[in-house]
């Protein structure tokens, strides 16, 4: 008889996913969260940081294109980008393939990320390491904003969920941060969560930007190992609409999900999505 191995993150008080893994490849307790690299049959090497799903093999690129381009091509000339958390590379990865980049930095609190990526997810952490215009620093990222005031074109906030060192991402101050890190023309955009199972979080971090940024929109996409599938995440610009970009001018980049058409329809909001942006 085979025993089967399967592991489920419990997504919600109520709810959870489960895929059929063959091993744990790597676990670490580090200076901030538990780390686990497993293998699964559906997505491949998935990295799990305490119990959460932040990505997978299979996967990956949609949330790291959603998250890189949709900014970086909404701003005409970004040559200085700062990327706070993800520490697996991949929204570096999509930041240096826009040509205009000049430096991408990559503020992550904790190193064990970087590291256990570069290993095990080589292709997501490809630019990492040997690549001139990325700079990487194992450093608080609000921190990094606070002592970085006009100098970044786009700001990226690719954090965990809420949860343990990742708190202090959600929250207006730091929003305002971020705002004063920017150049007079910059943008952010921040990943934020599940409007199926974050509704409240999505509608007060909204507000909280839009109190910020002239310009605040939300958009989505599709993350099959994400809560619920559905991901949202909100852009802050103090001069530029992602809407109104000119599609001649969105780059090819040798993307699976993101390109001109998504770029637009990704800021169609159904219904019960729309009504977390309205005051």
């Amino acid at each position: 008889m085979n025993m089967e191995l399967w592991y489920t993150e419990k997504q919600t008080e109520n709810h959870g996913i489960t895929t059929k893994i063959t091993e744990t490849l790597y676990s670490e307790k580090t200076e901030f969260q538990q780390l686990d690299i497993i293998n699964t049959k559906q997505f491949g090497r998935m990295l799990v940081l305490d119990g959460m799903v932040m990505t997978t093999d299979v996967d990956e690129f949609v949330y790291h294109e959603m998250i890189a381009h949709v900014a970086l091509n909404t701003h005409p000339n970004p040559k200085k980008v700062l990327v706070v958390g993800g520490g697996d590379g991949g929204a570096i990865r999509e930041i240096v393939k826009h040509p205009s980049v000049e430096k991408a930095v990559l503020a992550e609190i904790d190193g064990g990320v970087i590291e256990a990526s570069k290993k095990f997810f080589p292709a997501i952490a490809s630019e990492l390491s040997g690549n001139p215009k990325v700079d990487v620093q194992v450093i608080d990222g609000i921190k990094h904003i606070h002592d970085h005031k006009g100098e970044y074109d786009v700001i990226m906030v690719d954090s965990t969920e809420p949860v343990g060192p990742a708190v202090g991402l959600f929250e207006k101050g730091f929003y305002q941060g971020i705002y004063d890190a920017l150049k007079p023309d910059g943008i952010m955009v921040a990943q934020t969560e599940s409007p199926w199972f974050n509704r409240d979080l999505i509608k007060r971090v909204f507000k909280d930007i839009k109190s910020i940024f002239p310009i605040t929109r939300l958009y989505t996409c599709s993350i099959p190992t994400y809560p619920s599938g559905l991901w949202s995440f909100t852009i802050g610009s103090k001069q530029y609409d992602p809407l109104e970009v000119d599609a001649s001018k969105i780059k090819d980049l040798n993307t699976k999900y993101y390109n001109a058409e998504v770029h637009y329809a990704a800021f169609k909001l159904p219904n019960f999505v729309a009504e977390l942006t309205r005051d």
